[in-house]
């Protein structure tokens, strides 16, 4: 099954096929949202270690690798690489949204210089590369990314990233909105569980984007 009959809601069951996708080089951008440190450190919990362990599992041998294979196909072609990440501006994160103070999982602390707030390393910027910092799910919403698109002229954006059903979905959103096209690579995100990254797919699908593999992206772009 191709991209075009894939991820379908309940919504979008008996939809036309969508049209082909229209991804030229001048105004599309690659888009790599959260893959920083702090997710793939091994909880020293043992029970939340094991409970993890499937998602570090993907994250190291499908989604990071993946990823950086779109951008550096991306480079080669002169196309623009963007990255976002969650940091805060305060070592005390006075600055944050409310959805990260509150307790619980999704409780963050990074402020911008620390270790766990970088991006890893598979993944780092390239030099001249655009780089925003946010304390918000969205990247439109807290910071000025929504502009820079509008500036640089992109009306397509491809999304890689963690988490699916968080800040991947959220800025998926943020950009339809916003009128620009969007393109989830499903092998190049992740959510906790694959249960949550697929159903949150096919939620978003053909409605916010459409959902595609890296390997139609590259045949789509001629990115070989």
């Amino acid at each position: 099954m191709n991209w075009k009959q894939a991820y379908r809601s309940f919504y979008y069951e008996g939809a036309p096929d969508p049209q082909d996708l229209d991804l030229r080089y001048q105004n599309t951008a690659l888009l790599t949202i959260d893959i920083q440190n702090i997710y793939m450190k091994p909880a020293e919990d043992p029970i939340e270690r094991a409970r993890w362990a499937p998602f570090r599992k993907r994250m190291n041998e499908i989604v990071i690798p993946a990823t950086r294979d779109l951008q550096d196909r991306f480079r080669r072609k002169e196309m623009d690489v963007l990255h976002a990440r969650i940091a805060c501006l305060l070592d005390d994160g006075r600055d944050r949204s409310l959805s990260q103070k509150k307790p619980g999982w999704n409780y963050l602390l990074l402020p911008t210089n620390s270790e766990d707030s970088q991006i890893v390393p598979e993944l780092s910027p390239a030099a001249g590369e655009i780089v925003v910092s946010k304390t918000t799910d969205s990247a439109l919403t807290g910071t000025n990314l929504r502009l820079v698109l509008h500036n640089m002229g992109i009306e397509n954006v491809i999304m890689c990233g963690i988490f699916t059903d968080q800040c991947v979905s959220s800025t998926v959103r943020s950009l339809a909105d916003e009128s620009i096209n969007v393109v989830v690579v499903e092998d190049c995100c992740a959510a906790g569980t694959d249960e949550l990254h697929y159903r949150e797919l096919e939620i978003i699908n053909m409605i916010y984007c459409h959902v595609i593999s890296s390997k139609e992206l590259i045949d789509i772009m001629d990115l070989a």
